[in-house]
């Protein structure tokens, strides 16, 4: 995955400079929403990577929404260098971009894909066998599941580099095209289970004899998964359809910026997300609330009081997994 296009003034088959300027001013905005849209996530994110490093105890979900902020937050520090040396036309950015924000930029979206995964996919066993998660469940297993997908993240994005222009051009004819098939093959897994383990929980939550009322952990579940369906899925798909069908024509310049908003847009709605599920049908007016407190209700998996608004008791706030014992 490259973006050498950030740093390439293509030109419109036309030749007209009515065309041109136009065609540059089109992805000029592009890239001054795509700025704005990432400082605002990085804020976002940054709040939540303290509260969960520092202000609030951490359990089995918690530790993957740690680890999904900070997946969001490299991301977005990305995009906006990358967009920066666009709008100021930074051409000592390009070598930059796809030496060093490339492979990083790859990185961070196969970990972030990776962790939602993990948290859908935990999710739904949480809920299908209950007991064995309360009882058998690996004490450490969110850690050792988040090292593991960085690590394998690390691993993808350094190879992908290094034979597909990083480091170097020796057996770029066979090793490229080798791992460009091993990235979209893990890609499509992890697509397959975010949405199997999303299908099959909101079935057993909405449907059935045995259902279960849903808890704002749900659907801070949910809605995550929504917009990384809606906005964050387009890159990868982007992604696969370049690689196996390669074209540098401006359409497809128009298309890469668009997607890059989207993810930005997917990776800024995140702690929104967690902030407006933690704060619905609360009484702002009667109740102080901290960010630390929204935050811990969004990640709430208690059924909801009888009174909207009524504040939970200590023992209610805990979250889900704190029989884990994570910290």
């Amino acid at each position: 995955m490259t973006d050498t296009a950030w740093g390439t003034q293509l030109t419109p088959t036309n030749g007209s400079d009515q065309a041109l300027s136009n065609w540059n001013k089109a992805n000029l905005t592009s890239a001054v929403l795509v700025v704005t849209v990432a400082l605002v996530g990085l804020a976002g994110n940054s709040v939540v990577l303290w509260l969960l490093s520092f202000r609030m105890r951490r359990n089995a979900f918690s530790v993957y929404i740690l680890n999904l902020a900070g997946a969001d937050f490299l991301f977005l520090c990305c995009r906006i260098i990358q967009s920066l040396g666009f709008v100021f036309n930074f051409h000592f950015l390009i070598s930059v971009i796809d030496t060093f924000l490339s492979p990083v930029s790859t990185f961070a979206y196969i970990s972030g894909l990776s962790f939602l995964s993990a948290i859908s996919t935990e999710r739904c066993l949480s809920v299908l066998w209950p007991i064995w998660y309360r009882c058998r469940r690996p004490r450490h297993m969110s850690t050792v599941m988040c090292v593991l997908l960085w690590s394998l993240s690390l691993l993808l994005s350094i190879l992908e580099g290094n034979y597909c222009g990083f480091l170097s051009r020796i057996m770029h004819y066979f090793w490229c095209p080798a791992l460009d098939f091993i990235t979209a093959a893990w890609l499509i897994l992890l697509f397959v289970l975010l949405s199997g383990s999303s299908l099959a929980l909101m079935t057993r939550l909405l449907c059935g004899s045995h259902r279960v009322p849903p808890t704002r952990l749900y659907m801070t579940v949910m809605i995550t998964v929504l917009f990384f369906l809606l906005c964050g899925l387009p890159f990868g798909i982007y992604w696969f359809i370049i690689v196996w069908f390669p074209n540098e024509s401006s359409v497809h310049f128009h298309v890469l910026m668009m997607v890059v908003l989207l993810s930005c847009v997917n990776s800024c709605a995140n702690p929104i997300i967690y902030f407006l599920v933690g704060s619905f049908r609360q009484r702002w007016w009667k109740r102080r609330h901290t960010l630390r407190l929204v935050l811990q209700r969004a990640l709430q998996d208690t059924p909801e009081v009888d009174e909207p608004g009524e504040s939970l008791p200590g023992g209610t706030l805990a979250m889900s997994g704190s029989r884990l014992g994570q910290r």
